[in-house]
């Protein structure tokens, strides 16, 4: 590395613009501490939920040329005109599963010769992801799942998230609601679940086991957490195995559906590779024993799994009534044979703040020592998808993707 660094803050361009910084200005005091030879400017943004004086006050440049700086560095992905040519970009780029709405964005950034990391990739050579906004799409997700159910009952209000100064107050309105003898489910076993049930602690909820979930009646509220041992099955009637689920999931079926039967509010935190089977079908929402009346997907594959994840929600309108007679999209709320579907795709972007200070302190602790030093692990050769306008080796699959030939 140089040894001199210039690292900058680049303004969010995704509209609507997401409020999360990578790094807080806390943050970027500790990075000059730790790292001498790295210098630190943001560009200037009216949106971020740190806003310029709070870097002001820290002695952080404001800065409007990006040009300057070796490693551009934003949250989620850069509108096409506001790539810098030859520069070295770090953001979620959203592009390694080929989707097609970012084939341009995957293009251009070819074409302007840049170099682009996506810290989705960013992992410890075994594969194991080290930074993720996962935790906070979890407390969120379930915060909303939480909230669509007093909405449609009206048996309380809950604020929406992204008016909460913070999670400190949301977990203290959260608090204050008494929910009725209810069965919640939760997919997936990962930091999304994970954070999805630090949601549901604030209300003391008892936890029962999937046997119990299905079987019996409580007269208290309760969850419980299924991961995919419990709703896929192998095909050819072996036991199930979860390293041969992850390599081969075309090989299972689905045995979700005593849970539609079952649960009162589903909060889907699972992955989900597209040739894994269905958790619902479009007619199983007009069987006349199916019981959910709120779907938080906070995995929101669209089209995927859930059938009635039409499409992404905002973060300023998350709800829409799925219309299960019709399989249309209706208002919320407006009809109480409808189920409610919460969808939005960025919810970490509801508690700004929180969520940005712990990225960027993941950022700080394990990703910082290979950028700034010695990237022995290969960490950062892993995350980059692009090298000075090329594909890189590990994401030349990529290439037809980029030709339209798929």
């Amino acid at each position: 590395m140089n040894k001199n660094f210039r690292l900058g803050i680049i303004r969010e361009t995704k509209t609507p613009p997401d409020k999360r910084v990578p790094i807080t200005p806390a943050q970027v005091d500790a990075i000059h501490t730790q790292y001498p030879h790295v210098s630190v400017c943001v560009e200037p943004s009216a949106y971020r939920c740190f806003t310029n004086d709070e870097y002001k006050y820290l002695d952080v440049p404001l800065e409007c040329n990006m040009e300057t700086c070796d490693l551009l560095m934003g949250v989620k992905e850069v509108k096409i005109d506001a790539l810098i040519p030859g520069k070295t970009y770090f953001f979620f780029a959203h592009v390694a599963k080929k989707q097609p709405h970012n084939r341009e964005l995957l293009k251009a950034v070819l074409e302007k010769k840049i170099t682009l990391i996506d810290y989705e990739y960013l992992t410890k050579p075994d594969g194991t992801r080290i930074v993720a906004f996962g935790r906070w799409a979890g407390i969120v997700g379930a915060y909303n799942a939480l909230r669509a159910r007093g909405n449609r009952t009206n048996n309380f209000k809950l604020k929406p998230a992204h008016e909460c100064h913070d999670m400190e107050e949301l977990f203290a309105g959260l608090r204050k609601i008494t929910l009725k003898p209810i069965k919640i489910l939760i997919t997936g076993g990962g930091r999304v679940a994970g954070g999805a049930i630090e949601t549901l602690s604030q209300l003391n909820l008892r936890r029962v086991t999937p046997k119990e979930y299905l079987t019996e009646t409580f007269d208290e509220p309760v969850y419980c957490l299924i991961e995919p041992n419990h709703y896929v099955k192998r095909k050819d009637g072996q036991l199930f195995d979860m390293l041969h689920f992850i390599n081969n999931p075309a090989e299972y079926e689905s045995v979700f559906k005593p849970y539609t039967k079952a649960t009162d509010i589903f909060i889907a935190c699972h992955f989900w590779d597209n040739r894994s089977p269905h958790f619902i079908e479009k007619e199983d929402y007009l069987e006349p024993d199916f019981k959910i009346t709120v779907i938080a997907d906070i995995s929101c594959d669209v089209p995927g799994p859930i059938h009635s994840t039409l499409r992404a929600t905002t973060i300023e309108n998350p709800f829409f009534g799925y219309n299960p007679s019709l399989s249309i999209e209706e208002p919320a709320f407006i009809r109480p044979t409808n189920i409610t579907i919460m969808s939005v795709d960025n919810l970490p972007g509801e508690l700004p703040r929180d969520a940005s200070r712990d990225f960027g302190h993941d950022l700080f602790e394990r990703v910082f020592p290979a950028l700034f030093g010695d990237d022995g692990d290969g960490i950062i050769e892993r995350a980059t998808i692009t090298k000075d306008g090329k594909l890189t080796p590990k994401f030349a699959y990529l290439q037809d993707y980029v030709d339209e030939k798929e």
